[in-house]
């Protein structure tokens, strides 16, 4: 398969062609931001030279950037290089911080989804144990507890290490839908954290809960990881009363 480069990245130009060229160069551009070759915040080339490497015109190349700017995968402003942004689930975050913030109910739910699709993930992440997520894992641990009393600090600990366990997995598909729904994790974790009666034990417990996700998860135990994952959103639940009574 013949293979064309940048100085940044390389693009393989030979797939299985979709019915226009726009699509299968921005289907190759998709493929390079998913598997991390382009990372979040790297410029892009410029239009001529992706019509260079992949021997199509300069419209051709636009469209295809244009594509992948409608998809939510590159930023584009006249004037400058388009580059890649970081999957985040940003169009979701207005509805589901209304939605969280909407009811009991609806913050219930926030928990129950999260412990529906998590718990698969800290299986594969406890068979897979890819080392790049563990290390995100454990440096969200110790940031938590270096933020213990600090909701923003700690917010955003908790996000990494949900992120991380993801990355456990070695699953791309799972990083991106985990990346998606940062926004309801955001949500519910500084609800949770800025609870009027919390108290520092409770802020404690939670980092214990987290630890204990990653001790298994890290040992490998699948059913262990699984347990302490929804002996965590047991705990959730019951917070959940204490912000809709707080």
């Amino acid at each position: 398969m013949a293979k064309a480069t940048t100085d940044n990245l390389t693009f393989n130009t030979q797939r299985a062609a979709p019915l226009r060229l726009a699509d299968t160069v921005s289907d190759e551009i998709a493929a390079a931001l998913f598997d991390g070759r382009i990372a979040p915040g790297d410029a892009l080339p410029s239009e001529g030279e992706i019509a260079r490497q992949f021997e199509v015109s300069k419209p051709i190349a636009r469209e295809a950037l244009r594509l992948l700017a409608g998809a939510g995968l590159i930023h584009t402003q006249q004037g400058k290089v388009a580059r890649a942004k970081a999957m985040t689930g940003e169009p979701l975050d207005r509805i589901y911080g209304y939605a969280v913030r909407s009811s009991l109910k609806r913050l219930q739910e926030a928990n129950e989804m999260r412990l529906v699709l998590e718990s698969g993930i800290a299986g594969l992440a406890a068979r897979r144990r890819a080392k790049n997520g563990l290390t995100v894992m454990q440096k969200a641990v110790e940031k938590m507890l270096t933020s213990i009393g600090q909701p923003e600090d700690f917010t955003e600990a908790d996000i990494d290490f949900h992120h991380g366990m993801a990355l456990a997995t070695g699953n791309t598909m799972i990083r991106v839908q985990v990346e998606g729904m940062r926004s309801v994790q955001r949500e519910v974790s500084e609800l949770f954290s800025r609870r009027s009666n919390r108290t520092t034990a409770d802020w404690q417990a939670t980092v214990l809960r987290h630890r204990s996700i990653y001790d298994a998860i890290s040992a490998g135990n699948e059913s262990a990881a699984q347990k302490a994952l929804a002996k965590h959103y047991d705990a959730a639940n019951i917070a959940s009363f204490e912000v809709a009574n707080g």
